[in-house]
C-alpha cells in the first residue's frame, strides 16, 4: 500500500476532516483553518449546518449517509474527491464525528493512494464522545470501568458484533447505529451474561439543542426506545458508568421533533 498520508511541508489534495457530533463548537481549530482553505467541500448527511459557515468560499456538494436513508454510494464520493483533486483543487471530506470512527477514513486513504493523491486527516469530536459527556457520563470511572469499546450494530455484510464477548469484556459500550437492533442488542448482551439490569442512556441528536436523553436498563432498553420513538442518530450507552447520566431527560411529550430529513441524493 503507498503511504500518500500528508506529512509535515506537505500540501495535501484532499482532506477528510471530522465535524464532531453537530454543534459547530466543538469543531476543532485546525478543522475551521482548513474548511477557509476548501474549494469543494463534499458533506455527510450528519454534519451541523453551522459547520458549514466556516466555508463560505466553498462549492458544498451533500454526499448525505444515514442508516436507514438512501444513500450516496462510496465509490461515487471517492470519484468525485479524485475529479477535484487532479482539477489542482482543495477537496474536504467533511464528515461527521471523527473520520476514524467508523467514517471509512481507511478505505478512502487506500483508494486515493491508489490513484496517487496526498491525503490529510484531522479529528473530530466522536458522536459517541459527545453523547456521554452531554449527560454527564464518564465512559471510564475507577473502580468501575475501565475501558471503552466503540461498536457498530450495522455492517455492510449484515454481520452482528461479537455481543457475547462484549457483555464479558468489563468495558462501557457505545454503541453506534444500533435504534433499529435495540431487540438483538439487548437479547444477545444478556445471553452473553450482561445483567438485564445493566443501565443504558440513549441519547439522540447529541450536542445539538433538540439532544434528547433517555434512561432505561439493558432489559427495559427495546421497550423504552419503542415507546421513546427513538430515532437516528442516537448512541447507545451500555454499562454500570450510564447510572451517572444527568436529570436532564426530556419526556416524551416534551419533545417535538427537529430532525434533518434523509438526503435524496444518490
Amino acid at each position: 500500500m503507498h503511504n500518500t498520508l500528508s506529512h509535515p511541508g506537505m500540501h495535501p489534495s484532499v482532506w477528510l476532516v471530522g465535524a464532531g457530533p453537530g454543534d459547530p463548537e466543538l469543531l476543532t481549530l485546525k478543522a475551521v483553518r482548513i474548511l477557509a482553505q476548501a474549494d469543494i467541500v463534499l458533506v455527510d448527511d450528519l454534519v451541523g449546518e453551522g459547520v458549514l459557515h466556516y466555508c463560505p468560499q466553498a462549492q458544498i456538494i451533500r454526499v448525505g449517509k444515514r442508516g436507514g436513508c438512501r444513500s450516496t454510494p462510496q465509490s461515487f464520493i471517492q470519484r468525485l474527491m479524485l475529479r477535484y483533486a487532479r482539477q489542482g483543487l482543495t477537496v474536504i471530506r467533511l464528515k461527521g464525528g471523527d473520520p476514524g470512527i467508523f467514517g471509512r477514513s481507511g478505505e478512502e486513504i487506500e483508494w486515493l493512494a491508489r490513484h496517487g493523491i496526498a491525503c490529510g486527516i484531522v479529528n473530530g469530536i466522536t458522536a459517541g464522545l459527545a453523547a456521554a459527556t452531554a449527560c454527564n457520563i464518564p465512559l471510564t470511572l475507577r473502580g468501575i470501568a475501565r475501558g471503552v469499546s466503540l461498536v457498530t450494530a450495522h455492517t455492510d455484510d449484515d454481520s452482528p458484533p461479537p455481543w457475547e464477548a462484549l457483555a464479558r469484556s468489563g468495558t462501557t459500550l457505545v454503541v453506534y447505529m444500533g435504534v433499529t437492533r435495540l431487540d438483538d442488542i439487548s437479547r444477545q448482551l444478556q445471553e452473553g451474561g450482561l445483567p438485564g439490569h445493566t443501565p443504558v442512556c440513549m441519547i439522540e441528536n447529541a450536542s445539538l439543542p433538540y439532544q434528547r436523553q433517555i434512561d432505561s436498563t439493558l432489559h427495559e432498553m427495546p421497550a423504552d426506545g419503542q415507546a421513546a420513538g427513538l430515532r437516528s442518530p442516537a448512541i447507545l450507552i451500555i454499562g454500570s458508568v450510564a447510572a451517572q447520566a444527568g436529570t436532564q431527560a426530556t419526556s416524551c411529550s416534551e419533545y417535538r421533533s427537529c430532525m434533518i430529513p434523509c438526503s435524496q441524493e444518490a
